[in-house]
């Protein structure tokens, strides 16, 4: 088997102006944000971000990289909406696409099946279509002739995604109790990438949990990065809690800019490394 293991700066190397990519995880929970960091660091620009949003979809657009948001929500959990988010929300800089969660849903299940669109009740008589006119209906072919909302796929160039455990190959393993929506991330994407808290065998692996935590396959997946705390400051069980008191440090630089631009310069701006250093002093 290959050994597809790289750095996150590796992984990124690829990314583009303009590029459409999808990111793992759920709100603050097991978000890839050593590739989020990454990213930062290569200034990319004018990026489509789908996501079930969180700090990820945030720091994108504090950082000016975001031209248009595809989500179901964009949240901290304990901090109910994303502030960098919404701040580019209110100010119009970025353009949204604001989707039910089930409809998201859709859309990446639609891009992994490789299909156009993939048909649903959820967003009739609702708000939904009136903020997204690009969604259409279809009428079923079938005796009942019910109007559905056709949920476009959500193709992605690239997807990101953070697993507790990897081997080289790229299978990945999530010891929590949710696994989200990682894996249709991987198969809606032309190449996709996983970072883990740690690299193990493949036996190890196998051993680690039961068979059904082996969400990712290594057919899903273009690259590895080992990455210990790769997550923070977002939880990632059972390796760590969400990191509260940085998370709301983070939040609170919506408030003033020369405060974001140190937060930015001590903990973006600088090597996963020192990253890790600056966060665990």
């Amino acid at each position: 088997m290959i050994d597809k293991r790289m750095t996150a700066d590796e992984a990124v190397a690829e990314i583009t102006d303009g590029m459409t990519i999808g990111i793992g995880g759920w709100g603050s929970r097991r978000k890839p944000m050593a590739f989020v960091r990454a990213l930062v660091r290569k200034g990319v620009q004018d990026l489509t971000v789908v996501s079930y949003g969180g700090p990820d979809v945030g720091i994108l657009c504090a950082t000016g990289q975001v031209k248009k948001a595809v989500y179901g929500f964009v949240s901290l959990d304990s901090i109910a909406l994303e502030p960098h988010f919404r701040k580019a929300r209110q100010n119009g800089t970025i353009e949204a696409v604001e989707l039910d969660e089930g409809m998201f849903l859709l859309g990446l299940r639609a891009s992994a099946q490789r299909l156009p669109f993939l048909p649903t009740r959820a967003g009739l008589g609702s708000d939904v279509l009136k903020i997204n006119p690009h969604l259409k209906t279809v009428k079923s072919p079938y005796d009942d002739g019910e109007e559905l909302v056709a949920v476009p796929a959500l193709r992605l160039d690239v997807a990101f995604i953070h697993m507790n455990r990897a081997d080289a190959s790229g299978n990945g393993q999530v010891l929590g109790r949710d696994p989200y929506f990682d894996h249709l991330f991987c198969m809606s994407a032309n190449r996709a990438y996983m970072s883990c808290e740690r690299v193990v065998s493949t036996d190890e692996l196998v051993r680690g949990g039961p068979l059904q935590s082996l969400l990712i396959s290594r057919m899903m997946v273009d690259g590895v990065v080992e990455a210990p705390g790769g997550a923070h400051f977002t939880e990632c069980p059972l390796d760590y809690p969400r990191d509260e008191k940085f998370q709301r440090e983070y939040a609170a630089t919506v408030k003033n800019d020369s405060e974001w631009k140190m937060f930015r310069e001590k903990y973006l701006e600088v090597s996963e490394e020192e990253y890790q250093k600056a966060v665990a002093s």
